[in-house]
């Protein structure tokens, strides 16, 4: 057992046992399609988020103009990657960093915007089934049409510093600080400050691939194993990875664990057991960070993946079972 709030046992609840599996808005991506990939869910989609590895000599805006088409991009590259939460974004060669990129779904019969929302970005509430629907000129209230290709936008998980606001953070990655009220709804929050730590899930509409973009994607896919292979070496480093991403929640080094556990799932091809220990180390750090958007979507995955996750109401924190709504 992995040291943490979880140390008892308890039965699935029944939604859990006969719930579809659900794409997980959490991924450097938050929200990336290698994390699909990982939880092994299969959709009739297009998914092109990939890993980089870096070149000698290679900066981020070199790379952003490359598989986006605009230097300027870098900054979703470091904010993606949560570069600078140690006081800098400085890259080096062999490290590999996660491309954030749309993802694309073939609508299928019956299939809603509300339904889809759940699917792909965590929840079907308001905001976010609203942004779905627009984001493919629909209106959340008519249903999407059967065999329509809609666009799932990319979501870079963003963790604040000091002095930041919602006004700031729209500045600094939709170059408008007056759109920073959008953010709010999409992460469940209200104000404009934004606490230090504070995690941001920031939709990234109309971020495209250069078509040198979409080649390294095509590459990466069949270097990875991203169509259905399992390669060991990633299921290794996650093994290696994983002690440390408890150490960071066990000493309260939480934007350190949200950045390591982001790295793990955007790297794909885990296993079911080592999705469900991401993904707790994840529930923890970012219930610690009062992500409550977050730690629901984080609890959501990792009760997908965990056989039998345990929730004792006696020995497991109040704030987790909320994040879980199980209060």
């Amino acid at each position: 057992m992995i040291p943490g709030l979880f140390d008892t046992s308890c039965t699935p609840s029944p939604d859990m046992k006969t719930a579809p599996p659900r794409r997980m808005g959490l991924a450097i991506v938050s929200l990336c399609a290698a994390t699909a990939a990982a939880l092994g869910v299969v959709w009739a989609s297009e998914a092109l988020a990939f890993t980089h590895v870096v070149k000698p000599g290679e900066a981020l805006a070199q790379i952003a103009e490359r598989v986006y088409g605009d230097a300027k991009r870098e900054g979703v590259l470091i904010g993606a990657n949560a570069l600078d939460i140690q006081g800098g974004s400085a890259i080096s060669a062999g490290m590999r960093i996660e491309i954030p990129a749309p993802s694309h779904h073939t609508v299928t019969q019956g299939e809603t915007w509300a339904e889809l929302a759940l699917t792909w970005l965590g929840t079907s509430d308001t905001a976010r089934t609203d942004l779905l629907a627009r984001s493919n000129k629909g209106v959340p209230w008519v249903p999407p049409v059967e065999g329509l290709e809609i666009e799932i936008p990319a979501i870079v998980t963003y963790i604040a510093a000091d002095g930041e606001t919602v006004n700031s953070i729209a500045q600094r990655f939709w170059a408008d600080p007056y759109r920073g009220w959008e953010l709010n709804p999409y992460n469940r929050r209200d104000g404009v400050p934004v606490r230090r730590g504070e995690v941001v899930l920031i939709p990234m509409l109309g971020l495209r691939l250069t078509e040198a973009g979409k080649d390294e994607a095509r590459a990466a896919a069949e270097r990875d194993g991203a169509s259905g292979g399992m390669p060991f070496e990633r299921q290794r480093r996650a093994d290696s990875e994983l002690p440390q991403l408890w150490a960071d929640v066990r000493y309260g080094r939480y934007a350190e664990a949200v950045a390591r556990g982001n790295a793990l799932l955007g790297g794909g091809a885990l296993t079911h057991p080592q999705l469900a220990s991401v993904y707790q180390g994840l529930l923890e750090a970012y219930v610690a960070l009062d992500a409550r958007s977050a730690a629901s979507v984080a609890c959501a995955a990792w009760r997908a993946n965990e056989s039998r996750p345990l929730l004792d109401p006696v020995r497991v924190s109040p704030k987790i079972r909320a994040a879980c709504d199980l209060r």
